[in-house]
């Protein structure tokens, strides 16, 4: 093979490598797309969940706020915790916004906004085992099952804390409240606001350690690393709508908090 077929074959197979490398959308072309991509679980009350096929909940508002705001339309792009960041990095939606943790593990492969919602781990438990149910040690222990959904960080905390309890597997979030509710379970270890909201929506389910919480972080809407003016305006818009109380309301409706 003379030399220039060779280097005609490494720029035809550098054009096809680069073709499948994902380009992160910038503010720009979200703009001039009009579109604003935004990657949810729907798995995940009170943040995103299906009610009769659409999605609702408090980063739903949020995001139709946000869409509003730059004047371009709203697309929901369905993800899943397992490929939650490999969606971002496919190109496959511009934000994750799904109640989503803020951590280093993802801080080293995006960004973040700024924290919206201060929570922390706790059980849910059934309203009716509340009382048995006032430590860790009252968790992790022979005959106590834990529900779990796989990839989130809540499946991240069991498996590092949990030693002795049975841990059983839900494909579906939205599947272990009422499992905890039948006695399926006993226990489904989550963040304080999901706990909250059940709580308060369901007699039949308690949070009882609300005021002895297990961690604490905060969550944030997960954006590429390439997309720094799409970050600079999500905090943008976020301090807007804080100043206009319009946050507030949202969280008034869906967190039960102001």
């Amino acid at each position: 093979m003379n030399r220039y077929l060779v280097l005609a074959v490494v720029a035809a197979v550098a054009v096809m490598f680069c073709a499948t490398i994902s380009h992160a959308r910038d503010l720009d072309e979200v703009l001039s797309t009009k579109t604003l991509k935004v990657g949810t679980t729907g798995d995940y009350k009170p943040f995103s969940f299906k009610d009769n096929g659409k999605y609702e909940g408090f980063d739903i508002a949020v995001a139709q706020s946000f869409a509003d705001r730059l004047g371009v339309k709203l697309v929901l792009v369905p993800t899943t915790w397992k490929t939650l960041m490999q969606d971002l990095k496919a190109g496959k939606y511009d934000i994750g916004m799904s109640g989503i943790t803020r951590t280093i593990a993802r801080q080293k492969e995006a960004c973040f906004s700024q924290g919206y919602v201060t929570f922390g781990k706790t059980p849910l438990v059934a309203a009716a085992k509340a009382g048995e149910f006032k430590s860790m040690a009252d968790i992790d222990r022979k005959g106590v099952k834990i529900g779990v959904n796989p990839g989130g960080t809540n499946e991240k905390f069991v498996r590092a804390n949990i030693k002795n309890a049975e841990i059983v597997v839900f494909e579906s979030n939205l599947d272990i409240p009422p499992a905890v509710a039948a006695g399926k379970v006993d226990v489904m270890i989550t963040d304080s606001v999901e706990a909250v909201y059940y709580a308060a929506t369901d007699s039949k389910l308690a949070a009882p350690m609300l005021d002895n919480l297990f961690t604490r972080s905060q969550l944030g809407y997960l954006i590429s690393a390439d997309a720094g003016r799409l970050q600079d305006t999500v905090n943008f818009m976020m301090d807007q709508m804080i100043l206009k109380g319009e946050m507030a309301k949202i969280k008034a409706k869906y967190l039960h908090m102001n």
